[in-house]
C-alpha cells in the first residue's frame, strides 16, 4: 500500500499558486452531490432541520468555497433537495427513480454516477460527512491534481480495533492481545473524499482507481452520519464548532 497522507483539521488552507490553479482549471472538476429523497433510518435525513441549516444545504455552502472545482450538481429525485439546490445557485440533474431507490447495488450506482456527470474529474460530495472541513477538500484536491500516477484519491480511517471474524481474531493473536495502538494499522474508507477519473469511474463501476490514494481523516472530519444517533453527535459538534470554523 502507497503511504497514507495525513489531513486532519490542523491542516491549514494554504494559497494555492497561480500554476497550480491553472492546471485545477484544465480539468473540469464536478462536485457531485448525490441526495435521494427519504432515508430508511433517518426520514429525510439529506434536507430534515440540521441545527440553523440541512445537511444538502450546509455541504453546498462549503463546496462553493473550495477553488478548482468546476461545477457543483446535485443528484436527486427529490423535490425539497431541489429547491435547496437552486437556491444555492448549482444545478440540479434528476436523477433517475431506480437509481434513487433501495435496490441499486454500490456498483450501478456508481456508474450511473459517472456516466451522467460532465466534466473529466468527478468529487463525489456525500452530505452525511457534514464535518468534513472546506480546507480538507482543498488539500485533497491541490494532492490528487498534483499527482502523476494516482486515479484516484479517497478518505480513509484508521481502525485500531480487535476484529473478529467467524468466531476467530482477524488482526492479532489472542494469546498474545496487544495494546489497541500496537494493532496492525488497518484503515476503512468512509467515502468523505472520493476525487476519481471519470473513465477510470466507468471502467471500474467503483469510486476506487486502480492506482488509489488515500488521505486519512480525524475522527471528527470523518464523523458519517448512518443512523439517528451519528445525525444527533454530528449537530452539537456543528454547532460547538459553528460555520466559521468548517469554512476555515
Amino acid at each position: 500500500m502507497n503511504q497514507i497522507a495525513e489531513i486532519s483539521s490542523k491542516v491549514t488552507n494554504k494559497p494555492i499558486s497561480i500554476k497550480k490553479y491553472n492546471r485545477l482549471l484544465a480539468h473540469k472538476i464536478i462536485a457531485m452531490v448525490p441526495v435521494r429523497a427519504g432515508s430508511t433510518r433517518v426520514p429525510n435525513k439529506n434536507i430534515r432541520k440540521f441545527a440553523d441549516t440541512s445537511l444538502l444545504e450546509l455541504k453546498l455552502k462549503v463546496l462553493k468555497k473550495v477553488k478548482g472545482i468546476t461545477q457543483v450538481v446535485v443528484s436527486t429525485d427529490c423535490e425539497t433537495a431541489l429547491e435547496i439546490a437552486q437556491k444555492q445557485n448549482v444545478k440540479v440533474q434528476l436523477r433517475n427513480k431506480y437509481y434513487a431507490g433501495s435496490d441499486v447495488t454500490n456498483d450501478q450506482h456508481w456508474l450511473h454516477i459517472a456516466q451522467t456527470t460532465p466534466g473529466n474529474i468527478v468529487f463525489l460530495a456525500q452530505v452525511t460527512s457534514p464535518l468534513l472541513k472546506a480546507s480538507s477538500i482543498q488539500n485533497a484536491l491541490n494532492i490528487f491534481m498534483n499527482s502523476n500516477t494516482h486515479d484516484s484519491l479517497n478518505s480513509v480511517s484508521a481502525e485500531k480495533k480487535f476484529l473478529w471474524k467467524d468466531m476467530k481474531p482477524i488482526n492479532y493473536d489472542i494469546n498474545v492481545t496487544p495494546k489497541s495502538q500496537d494493532l496492525p494499522n488497518i484503515v476503512s474508507l468512509n467515502f468523505a473524499i472520493t476525487i476519481i477519473k471519470k473513465q477510470t469511474m466507468i471502467k471500474r463501476k467503483n469510486v476506487i482507481g486502480y492506482n488509489p490514494s488515500f488521505v486519512k481523516l480525524d475522527k471528527v472530519e470523518s464523523l458519517d452520519i448512518d443512523d439517528l444517533i451519528d445525525f444527533k453527535i454530528a449537530e452539537i459538534m456543528y454547532q460547538e464548532r459553528g460555520i466559521e470554523w468548517l469554512m476555515s
